[in-house]
């Protein structure tokens, strides 16, 4: 079975039914109003109308539960597939994210000389410390039997932004952040918000490299607004290799809630736009 394609039932009970029915009533008129056969023959055939109703409601029932079997297990397996999805993404964001900064910092590292490689290989440690801990508790969550046996992972929030993007300083970005108020926030929003804002954030790590970047969060009417962009690389630079799906990823998130998403070249730079409906807000 297609799980992409939802079960349809219909009946054939019903029209079979009717026929029979039709053909019982067309043989009763032809029979005489005399004799024995004007009495045997209706019996009979009430007895078989009768017969054909049980048979018709015993069939329907039989087709419905089956439909119902059927429409389960697809509801299931578009559950699983879903499920597979959102962890898809979360482990995309975590491992992307953090091997992301980690391959631009090596990369940057190379030009670094006395005090600063120290430095540089600090950070690279830190990120690949907090990665790796951010896979293992992803990976822990996974193969918990049961749901409350271990926490989930942390949602994130609007005030964990000053910490997404002083974490991609590390990759030598020179970023600005501006968050105007925006009001009640439903959690959702925010998780997306802070999505958007990281996988915006190692973009341009990754495209651009050392560069300026401008991280603006606001809300227009009943939506949250968050821009990410970037001034291009400083200089003739090579793109450092990725899966590709990050902003795949991220448009069917902003867009599964109900929101818009751009992501475009702007003069020399890149940027990424996400404006997502806030159904939380007071």
């Amino acid at each position: 079975m297609d799980v992409r394609q939802r079960p349809s039932w219909r009946s054939g009970v019903a029209p079979t039914t009717l026929g029979v029915l039709a053909a019982l009533v067309l043989v009763l008129l032809t029979v005489g109003g005399a004799g024995s056969a004007a009495v045997v023959v209706p019996s009979l055939l009430a007895v078989a109308a009768v017969a054909v109703a049980v048979l018709a409601v015993r069939r329907s029932r039989a087709g419905r539960a089956a439909y119902e079997e059927r429409l389960t297990e697809w509801a299931a397996a578009e559950a699983a597939q879903a499920e597979r999805m959102r962890i898809a993404r979360d482990l995309h964001d975590i491992v992307s994210h953090g091997l992301g900064l980690i391959t631009v910092r090596a990369a940057a590292a190379r030009y670094v000389t006395g005090a600063d490689v120290a430095e540089a290989l600090a950070d690279i440690e830190n990120a690949s410390r907090e990665a790796t801990s951010e896979l293992r508790h992803m990976l822990t969550v996974l193969r918990a039997p049961d749901d409350d046996a271990v926490p989930r992972l942390p949602v994130e929030g609007l005030d964990q932004l000053p910490a997404i993007v002083r974490g991609a300083e590390v990759a030598g970005l020179r970023t600005a952040l501006t968050v105007e108020p925006v009001g009640e926030v439903s959690p959702g929003v925010q998780v997306a918000v802070c999505k958007v804002v990281r996988e915006g954030l190692n973009n341009s790590a990754r495209h651009a490299g050392p560069t300026d970047v401008r991280v603006h969060v606001h809300r227009d009417g009943d939506s949250v607004v968050v821009t990410v962009a970037d001034s291009g690389p400083d200089g003739p630079r090579r793109s450092a290799p990725g899966a590709g799906h990050g902003l795949i990823g991220l448009r069917e998130r902003v867009v599964g809630l109900g929101g818009a998403f751009a992501a475009e070249p702007v003069e020399a730079g890149f940027r990424v736009v996400a404006r997502i409906p806030d159904g939380g807000a007071a």
